[in-house]
């Protein structure tokens, strides 16, 4: 093999590297952020004692990506009670569009259990840091 090979070989090989590192940083930023906000002393939401779709109730076999689908939409309905929804809404749209083939677009909910905003506040921080544990 020539020299001119190796090399282009050699850079191709590091350039993959790098992009998938490059996302790893960029996801765990993301969770990172959206745990900050989440942890915010500010995060008082206004409508905390709010009813949401419980997404974390019932089945525990629900792929990570689906949950962060559907904590995206439950956080797209309640972004009006504080600013920093708004942000985790954005976070979690690019971590789904980013990690998944199958949730591109708000994933659909389904009436049931309920928990209080805070509550579901609350089990999405949980979450989250749950899966910066499994990227590091």
């Amino acid at each position: 093999m020539s020299s001119r090979v190796l090399v282009l070989l050699t850079f191709l090989a590091l350039s993959a590297c790098q992009g998938h590192t490059a996302a790893l940083l960029q996801t765990s930023t993301l969770l990172k952020e959206s745990i900050r906000l989440l942890s915010d002393p500010e995060m008082q939401v206004s409508c905390g004692k709010m009813n949401v779709t419980n997404i974390f109730a019932g089945n525990k076999k629900v792929d990570d990506m689906e949950i962060l689908c559907k904590a995206t939409t439950v956080t797209l309905e309640a972004q009006s009670c504080h600013k920093h929804l708004k942000g985790i809404y954005i976070n979690l749209i690019k971590l789904v569009q980013m990690k998944s083939t199958v949730h591109k677009a708000l994933c659909p909910v389904a009436a049931g259990n309920t928990t209080s905003l805070r509550d579901f506040l609350e089990d999405l921080k949980r979450v989250l840091q749950q899966l910066v544990k499994d990227y590091i």
